[in-house]
């Protein structure tokens, strides 16, 4: 779908392409350059993922993020690798791991959530 571009939009892609690791909303809230309201950020976010541009992981907790994988091919509906989520510092990450899973004849997998959970190396 062809969407408008905005300041909003422009901001929020930056930072998450520059970050390197997945965002909760109250992160890119917080390090935004820009005056942005909630609405707005949360709306931006989740036509990024409506138009492939960037993913949605769920940790164990509930808690939202977002990331923008830099190896997955372009417009890659289903993102099959892992993220890890480090219990210390709080950052999620995007593992090039691929998923391996078997799921019963018949089914089809659209998306898979699998967050790992430990600590990172930098904290180990």
């Amino acid at each position: 779908m062809n969407r408008r571009n905005t300041p909003a939009k422009e901001a929020v892609l930056h930072l998450l392409a520059q970050s390197g690791k997945a965002l909760s909303h109250d992160a890119i809230e917080r390090e935004l350059d820009i005056d942005v309201n909630r609405a707005t950020i949360y709306r931006v976010l989740n036509q990024f993922c409506e138009d492939e541009i960037a993913h949605r992981i769920v940790a164990e907790d509930g808690k939202q993020y977002f990331a923008i994988c830099k190896k997955c091919e372009p417009h890659e509906v289903v993102h099959h690798h892992f993220h890890f989520r480090c219990v210390s510092c709080d950052t999620i990450e995007c593992l090039q791991i691929p998923v391996q899973y078997a799921v019963p004849d018949g089914y089809d997998v659209r998306h898979a959530n699998c967050v790992l959970t430990g600590t990172c190396n930098a904290c180990a």
